[in-house]
């Protein structure tokens, strides 16, 4: 599942970001989702959240349960 829509992505989910220091790279970071930070209901590139250990980047994966 990619996340852009904000309906699937929760606080608790597992999620694989981009940071935007590695958005050329697209080198992918794996966490927890803490809170989310973009408003709207959907995004292009990927909803923007701040993982348990607070880095913050867009979700280009939800990882499955």
């Amino acid at each position: 599942m990619n996340g852009q829509l904000r309906k699937d992505v929760v606080p608790g989910r597992r999620v694989q970001i981009v940071q935007k220091q590695d958005q050329r790279s697209g080198k992918l970071t794996a966490g927890t989702v803490k809170d989310i930070l973009t408003n709207s209901p959907n995004h292009p590139h990927g909803i923007k959240v701040r993982l348990t250990d607070g880095t913050v980047g867009r979700v280009k994966e939800i990882i499955a349960d």
